[in-house]
């Protein structure tokens, strides 16, 4: 069983990065309107983003019968687990112990224990389950086959496909169509995943064919005609940055949020839509018996002043290479080092990197953010019809993969360290970097087909109960933060302490509020927010992975953003709220995956694999059931704190379909979370 791949192609794979500009669209091309659409495909449902959100979507709403159009901007399925590389399974050790997940992601696990006849053939430490993204891929797949032929429903798969353009009726509230634009190789053309995203994503979003691809114009509608003002047809963002949110141009929000009662572990008293979490292309790498030439690329000196171990606990090759070790066909030597214990390598194993101070790239000012505010969105002609390229800075990109692949050489030949400084860092040359169609990547030059995406747009929900300016989940709804140091005493002024306490006093918030108790004397709940209108489930950490101070990212010198781990830690298990899905001005758009509304700490708990499954999950629930009912999602909760009997209706299904909304013992009276790690 022994994966296919091809060796690294050194100067090729290293050097074409700077010998191959960035494909940058004529403006011509740009800004001419589209062509007569090629053809035009009817569905119930059009998910579009194929991560590990969009498949779960896609699934459910198969086994509800649907008509699904699934697009996505690569040729394979799963996001995280497949074009992003990241197929190490982020989950917490109750919920794993409980096997407490939705079905579909339940059924994923057992089929990647069933490929391999072992859950973890990469035998990671990082991980209970780290596997090969194209077999992430090929699972999935198989998945959605077997949920089209038991629900009877019907899959229109769109690989290599891009939305460039929305027709949103007039009164703004419904998306009538979609422009979509699918490419493959011009002819004499080289294959696809020759080239890296940043030289060909201006291209994919342009109309015109060009040297590298033939395009076809497709028109994605709904299979039937409006009837009343009950939509006919939804559109599920679950997108890696929050593009049809972006395209769509609904309220959302970037970066770093104010500091509040609601975010008092802000790093910033304003917001800062720069400062995202870092973005990583990941790459594979194959331990070898022998020493492997290595080759410098031509711009490693540019990043070498970033890469680290980070920690000196940390600082060990052989630990960071089995951290996310995908595949080992023999297992090592026990080895323990920082009080960790893992396997040695052993030569034919294959490890996958996603480092912070390696492959992570990082950037958080106005001249390299990676994701386009609305501003720059305007600024740049994206928002002019016939213009959206996906909202994301090209040159970032470029960055961001020159970064990654120089990671590599620090990895096999570096002997410099940021952090930690000389004399740590030893070369490694019993390694070599894994590239070709056939390599773990599924690309010619051996990084992800897509980036890891940390943190995208995040909608502003509607303004409901509890919520004036528009709901969003909050760092305080699931941090385990007590908030009683001197930090949040001085920070926030008395009348946001007393409120921040009053948020977290549970059932003794009036007290508080009122005065008849003092802030500090009141005892914080242990449990997260419990929302009336939760439809999915989720547990990790707050994990940060901050941007950088200065530009660019990779500076001499450069540090994290001051105050940006202030709010990473431990979360209680967490629910995903139907409000924080449905997003203002458009009646038949719904927001999975890391698009929901969230703040910009609580987004780093709710970005993970698992959590991705269940939002998606609920988002297909959500929309088969809306049209089988003839109600919008927004009419499900628009009455709260009442009780909304089609809600509760929506609740039950997903439960009894094996989707949980809520964790065991879930209630306002229940305390008892402290032991779930």
């Amino acid at each position: 069983m022994k994966p296919k791949h091809l060796i690294s192609c050194h100067h090729t794979c290293l050097i074409s990065l700077t010998l191959i500009s960035s494909f940058v669209a004529p403006d011509a091309a740009i800004a001419a309107p589209p062509r007569t659409p090629d053809k035009t495909v009817n569905c119930d449902i059009l998910v579009v983003g194929g991560g590990l959100s969009g498949v779960a979507t896609a699934y459910e709403a198969l086994l509800a019968g649907r008509t699904v159009c699934l697009t996505e901007i690569t040729d394979w399925l799963g996001g995280q687990i497949s074009a992003q590389g990241t197929s190490a399974l982020d989950e917490r050790p109750t919920q794993r112990a409980k096997l407490y997940y939705s079905r579909g992601y339940l059924e994923l696990r057992q089929r990647i224990e069933r490929k391999y006849g072992k859950l973890n053939p990469g035998d990671c430490w990082v991980s209970d389950s780290c596997f090969l993204p194209k077999d992430g891929h090929e699972i999935l797949s198989s998945m959605l086959k077997d949920a089209e032929r038991k629900g009877k429903g019907k899959l229109q798969w769109f690989p290599n496909t891009v939305i460039k353009d929305l027709n949103i009726s007039s009164d703004g509230k419904i998306i009538n169509n979609a422009i979509a634009i699918q490419h493959k190789p011009a002819p004499n053309a080289p294959p696809l995943n020759t080239f890296t995203l940043s030289q060909t994503i201006q291209d994919a979003y342009t109309y015109q064919n060009s040297s590298r691809f033939t395009k076809t114009i497709i028109r994605l509608a709904p299979k039937q005609a409006q009837k009343g003002n009950v939509p006919n047809w939804y559109v599920v963002d679950a997108s890696e940055t929050g593009e049809i949110v972006g395209l769509a141009d609904v309220p959302y929000r970037l970066g770093i949020d104010a500091r509040s009662y609601l975010e008092p572990s802000s790093s910033s008293a304003t917001n800062d839509p720069y400062c995202t979490q870092g973005f990583t292309y990941t790459f594979a790498m194959e331990a070898t018996k022998e020493p492997q030439k290595q080759t410098m690329p031509p711009f490693y000196m540019q990043y070498s002043p970033y890469y680290s171990y980070e920690l000196q606990r940390l600082a060990s090759f052989p630990l960071v290479f089995t951290y996310r070790r995908i595949w080992s066909p023999r297992r090592g030597e026990q080895m323990k080092f920082g009080g960790i214990n893992f396997t040695a390598p052993v030569p034919g194993d294959i490890s996958m990197q996603n480092w912070t101070w390696g492959n992570d790239y990082r950037p958080g000012t106005a001249k390299d953010n990676l994701i386009y505010t609305r501003e720059q969105l305007q600024a740049t002609g994206q928002l002019n019809p016939g213009g959206w390229l996906g909202g994301l800075r090209v040159e970032t990109l470029r960055r961001g993969e020159e970064n990654a692949l120089g990671y590599y050489y620090w990895l096999a030949a570096g002997t410099t360290d940021s952090q930690l400084g000389n004399g740590v860092k030893q070369p490694q040359p019993n390694n070599r970097f894994l590239s070709g169609l056939d390599s773990p990547m599924g690309t010619a030059h051996g990084l992800s087909k897509y980036p890891y995406m940390r943190e995208g747009r995040r909608i502003i929900g509607r303004p409901s109960w509890g919520a004036p300016q528009g709901f969003s989940i909050w760092e305080v709804d699931i941090s385990r933060r007590n908030y009683d140091d001197e930090y949040y005493r001085k920070t926030l002024s008395p009348a946001e302490y007393r409120r921040l306490k009053a948020t977290l006093a549970g059932l003794e918030a009036l007290s508080v509020l009122s005065g008849q108790q003092r802030p500090e004397n009141v005892a914080r709940r242990t449990r997260s927010t419990i929302f009336p209108d939760a439809i999915g489930i989720g547990h990790y950490a707050i994990d940060f992975h901050p941007c950088m101070t200065k530009s660019p990212p990779e500076a001499p010198g450069n540090t994290e953003r001051e105050g940006e781990r202030r709010g990473a830690g431990q979360a209680y298990p967490f629910q995903i709220a139907l409000r924080a899905m449905i997003p203002q001005k458009i009646d038949n758009l719904l927001v999975g995956g890391k698009s929901i509304a969230t703040s910009h700490i609580a987004a780093a708990a709710y970005r993970v694999h698992s959590f991705e499954w269940s939002a998606g999950a609920a988002a297909g629930t959500t929309a088969a059931f809306a049209l089988k009912n003839n109600i919008a999602p927004y009419q499900l909760v628009d009455e709260l704190p009442k009780i909304e009997p089609q809600l509760i209706a929506l609740q039950n299904l997903l439960k009894k379909n094996g989707n949980p909304t809520a964790f065991p013992d879930t209630s306002i009276f229940n305390q008892n979370w402290e032991d779930w790690k």
